[in-house]
């Protein structure tokens, strides 16, 4: 091997011998730092939704086709409703859920491990009911606008695990009005609808979007009229979870006049809740996704009112305030997001990571240096071994020992490789050796 080739070597491997003790320090930060930060979220998520054919569901497989752009599968799990949807919350069954205000008991344990995502539109609460089920005045149908109206008919409640029954049950309370004075039911949605179209039902209460399909059937189904709520502020000032809520005249349907008149609703606000051990990653690509979802105008809302960070019954998310009040971070928008995502969430920790290593690197050099000038030095205790028994050599046999000493010392000497750098202390040591000889043949 060519000597230039073999002097590049040995200084390429004194150098990684130096420098690698803070390589390997660096690489175990590295990696402490990745397994605590977790930056890769997993691929499969799950969603708690709601009935066949409701407004969860439509959102829910939404929500799945934008995540699915990104690699993450969503697995939409089918309930009853908004109560249902927590308690699959509560017991780690659901990842995520659309959970309706007022509809759940929420304890100081439930804010320990649950989380809000921002509420994400208004459910006002339609009472449908059949025009002819109710006396007639003058010759005119009747309107309902007045819970007091319900005795004696036939209701259906919504079913057990939707929250609405017992949403019903706060307005009917506060109205003095006692269920056993009407028929009350809790059949599930579909059925429901049946039953009320068959007229085996006088009045059905939903509490869901307009996007869903029931809705929008039923407020253009001919015989169905929708409750009217003159008293909406009232119910928004006595229930912290509703607000007021109005349904444009001729917003379903603007060339047949559908509604035909404005009709005041109440509304609780539905939020999309997560566990707190949801990753980070996967709230962040929710919040992004929801505010493509619900963020344009609506029946209830202008563009962009929604998602919002207010009427939320449960602490609100740090990646959701993040996400709220911000665009999407400057690489999501270049990168792929599994990359954006690490090098975003990874980028604090090289810093710290840099912050500690930058002063360390300092020791480098100087490791280095001592490295190569070790193989020089270290010669130098044998020189002035050989120095020191000159004083004590009286005979010429001792004498000679010395000088072939000195000879194999030189022949080490001249076989000591270092950079070109170092060659000036090589040369002393060589200097110095024939010094100790020129010494050695005076005696």
């Amino acid at each position: 091997m060519p000597k230039t080739i073999r002097y590049t070597l040995l200084s390429l491997r004194d150098l990684a011998v130096s420098v690698g003790p803070f390589a390997v320090l660096a690489i175990v930060l590295l990696a402490l730092a990745y397994w605590w930060l977790d930056p890769n979220p997993p691929k499969r998520v799950t969603l708690a939704t709601g009935p066949a054919q409701s407004a969860y569901e439509e959102f829910g497989r939404r929500y799945a086709e934008i995540l699915a752009r990104d690699g993450i599968e969503v697995l939409l799990l089918a309930s009853q409703g908004s109560a249902d949807n927590f308690q699959l919350l509560r017991a780690g069954k659901a990842d995520l859920g659309f959970v309706q205000g007022g509809t759940s008991d929420i304890q100081p344990a439930d804010e320990a491990i649950l989380e809000s995502l921002g509420s994400l539109f208004v459910e006002p609460v339609w009472l449908f009911y059949k025009t002819d089920a109710l006396p007639s005045l003058a010759g005119r149908p009747a309107l309902l606008n007045a819970l007091t109206q319900l005795p004696g008919l036939r209701v259906n409640l919504g079913s057990a695990g939707s929250g609405i029954p017992r949403l019903m049950g706060k307005l009917l309370t506060s109205n003095n009005i006692d269920p056993s004075s009407l028929t009350a039911l809790q059949l599930e949605q579909t059925a429901a609808t049946v039953a009320f179209l068959e007229g085996r039902l006088d009045a059905i209460v939903f509490a869901s979007a307009p996007e869903s399909l029931m809705v929008q059937m039923l407020l253009q189904t001919p015989g169905v009229g929708l409750m009217d709520f003159p008293q909406s502020e009232a119910y928004s000032r006595r229930f912290s979870f509703l607000s007021p809520a109005l349904l444009p005249r001729g917003v379903v349907d603007l060339a047949a006049n559908i509604p035909p008149v404005d009709v005041r609703l109440v509304a609780p606000t539905t939020a999309l809740v997560s566990r707190k051990a949801t990753h980070p990653a996967l709230l962040q690509l929710f919040v992004q996704a929801g505010k493509q979802i619900h963020g344009g105008a609506g029946w209830f809302r202008r563009a962009r009112d929604y998602p919002s960070l207010a009427n939320n019954e449960l602490p609100i998310a740090a990646e959701a305030e993040r996400g709220l009040r911000s665009d999407p971070p400057f690489l999501q928008r270049y990168l792929p997001f599994w990359v954006a995502n690490l090098v975003e969430r990874m980028g604090l920790a090289l810093g710290i990571i840099l912050a500690i290593m930058l002063p360390l690197s300092r020791i480098v050099p100087p490791l280095y240096a001592f490295r190569v000038r070790s193989r020089i030095f270290r010669w130098y205790a044998q020189l002035r071994d050989i120095e020191n028994r000159i004083e004590h050599t009286a005979d010429e046999k001792n004498t000679q020992a010395l000088l072939e000493e000195l000879s194999r010392l030189e022949q080490h000497a001249q076989k000591i490789a270092v950079p070109l750098s170092y060659t000036d202390e090589l040369y002393a040591l060589r200097g110095n050796i024939g010094l100790v000889r020129r010494k050695l043949q005076r005696k």
